[in-house]
C-alpha cells in the first residue's frame, strides 16, 4: 500500500492511541521512539521499523508490518503491527496493587484539614514507591 506514513497517523490507525492528537502529544513528550530514537509526530515510519511507546507502567514495542494511515478495525491491526513487547514488560501489568483502606467512624463527616494532609502525604509516599525502579 503506502511506503511510509507519519508516526502519529500510524499510532492512531493501529489503535495504540484513541486520537491522533494523543499520539502526537506522546511523540512531543518523548514517549515514542522509532528504532531507539525519539521522534516528532511528523516523522515517517516504514515497514520493519521498531516503534516503542511508553504507556505507564509498560513500554510497548511494535514492529511495523505495513504503514497505514486510515484507522483500522481491531481485528485488522495484526496485519499492520506486530506486538513484540518483552515478557518482563508485560509482567508489570500483573503486579498486584497494594490498597490502603483507612478506617473512619461512620458519621464523623469529612476529614479535617490535618487528616486530609496526612492522607495526601501517605498517598504521595505510596505513589513514589510504586513507580520507583
Amino acid at each position: 500500500m503506502e511506503e511510509s506514513v507519519r508516526i502519529d497517523k500510524w499510532l492512531w490507525a493501529v489503535r495504540i492511541f484513541k486520537t491522533r492528537s494523543d499520539a502526537a502529544e506522546a511523540c512531543r513528550n518523548n514517549r515514542v521512539t522509532i528504532n531507539d530514537a525519539y521522534t516528532k509526530p511528523s516523522r515517517d515510519v516504514k515497514t520493519g521499523d521498531i516503534v516503542s511507546v511508553k504507556k505507564l507502567p509498560v513500554t510497548w514495542t511494535f514492529r511495523v508490518l505495513e504503514p497505514i494511515s486510515n484507522r483500522q478495525p481491531a481485528k485488522n491491526v495484526p496485519m499492520y503491527a506486530e506486538n513484540i513487547t518483552p515478557q518482563e514488560e508485560l509482567d508489570k501489568l500483573n503486579v498486584p496493587r497494594e490498597t490502603i483502606f483507612i478506617q473512619r467512624d461512620r458519621g464523623t463527616g469529612r476529614p479535617t484539614k490535618k487528616e486530609r494532609r496526612e492522607l495526601d502525604e501517605l498517598m504521595d509516599d505510596l505513589s513514589y514507591l510504586e513507580w520507583e525502579d
